[in-house]
């Protein structure tokens, strides 16, 4: 996550599916704001989605420029060296709960 520098945040990271079933990631969690959501970018148009398809032994990558999760009306802003606590919410897996390292706000993740 880089560090935000106004009331929004974005997340990127990795879900990878390491079972043979097709999962999707309905929604985000997180302390830091009770407006978290899943957004697709498509001709350089950011918009809200419903959920993301994790195909079987495959994975889902949230990125700068493309899917992602976006954090809005921050309770307090997370600097450069925090983490901040995500859950995250499948169709069919039980949720799971990752800590995102807060980076320098240029950061772009590379995969």
């Amino acid at each position: 996550m880089p560090q935000p520098v106004s009331d929004m945040a974005a997340g990127f990271l990795t879900v990878v599916n390491d079972g043979g079933q097709a999962d999707r990631l309905t929604s985000v969690t997180s302390d830091i704001s009770d407006d978290v959501t899943i957004h697709e970018t498509k001709d350089q148009k950011m918009r809200e989605v419903a959920s993301f398809d994790i195909p079987a032994d495959g994975s889902l990558d949230l990125e700068r420029g493309g899917n992602h999760i976006m954090f809005m009306s921050l309770k307090q802003r997370p600097r450069e060296g925090d983490k901040v606590s995500l859950e995250l919410h499948f169709e069919k897996s039980d949720p799971i709960t990752v800590d995102v390292p807060v980076k320098e706000t240029t950061y772009n993740p590379q995969h």
